[in-house]
């Protein structure tokens, strides 16, 4: 690996802590593969051997069950995913597949629960990481159990307006069928959902949508910081989101 390749790694809020000694051992045995787009990185119920942490590139979460399949997460960099299997020596409860063509950093699992053993503050930043990744897991919960897909489109939509910059017109980070499935809806109605949204100042011309009543739109979704996080794009932000496994927008380095 390049030193700048470890300088990023490094700069993650998991290893930003963590000993130099500790720091070598753990990428002492890492190796950096790219990744063209469509590929299965790994399939949930297999044996998780490494911890993935995207540099470059967009990754898919995904679960099954019964013929049927759903998003759990999209990611970008720089993130890392898989930890909590890592940390437990388990098998993975979820597939991941590249979206692009990605860089991944595969770090070994066995030098990280070593690694855990011997350095305290590297075993506190993976509890914050692991940590992070259950208030979000909450985070979601909340938002599909309590809301119908209208208002989770609504503040998503409302999420993507403000971290893009808070213009009236922005653009969808991901393709709509991908769409559907992060928000647990269905392509078809995601579509009646766009077209309800009409009514509300929402207009959408391909991977463009514009707000053209924010009051109204707010009034229908009932943002809450505790489901969500209507917040600008800032550094804070982005390492929150390394730890919370939020969306933020295309160019970010988190998500």
């Amino acid at each position: 690996m390049r030193e700048g390749e470890l300088e990023r790694v490094k700069m993650l809020p998991l290893f930003a802590g963590c000993s130099p000694d500790t720091f070598r051992t753990l990428t002492a045995g890492a190796f950096l593969q790219r990744f063209p787009a469509g590929t299965t990185l790994l399939l949930e119920g297999d044996q998780v051997d490494f911890l993935y942490v995207l540099l470059d590139g967009i990754v898919e979460l995904e679960g099954t069950w019964n013929d049927k399949e759903t998003t759990l997460a999209v990611l970008r960099p720089v993130s890392t995913f898989i930890l909590a299997a890592v940390v437990l020596d388990a098998d993975g409860l979820m597939s991941a597949r590249t979206i692009e063509r990605s860089d991944i950093l595969m770090l070994s699992g066995e030098a990280i629960r070593r690694a855990m053993k011997a350095d305290a503050m590297f075993a506190m930043a993976v509890a914050q990481e692991v940590a992070g990744c259950y208030r979000g897991l909450v985070r979601t919960l909340k938002n599909q159990k309590l809301r119908g897909g209208l208002e989770r489109l609504a503040n998503y939509l409302i999420t993507q307006k403000l971290r893009q910059g808070g213009n009236p017109t922005f653009t969808l980070p991901h393709e709509k069928r991908l769409l559907a499935s992060l928000l647990g809806m269905t392509p078809e109605n995601l579509s009646r959902a766009f077209a309800n949204l009409q009514g509300y100042g929402v207009e959408v011309n391909g991977p463009q949508v514009t707000i053209t009543r924010p009051v109204v739109l707010e009034r229908l979704a009932k943002p809450t910081p505790l489901i969500d996080n209507h917040q600008p794009v800032t550094d804070e932000l982005v390492g929150k989101a390394q730890r919370e496994r939020w969306p933020v927008p295309d160019g970010s380095r988190a998500a």
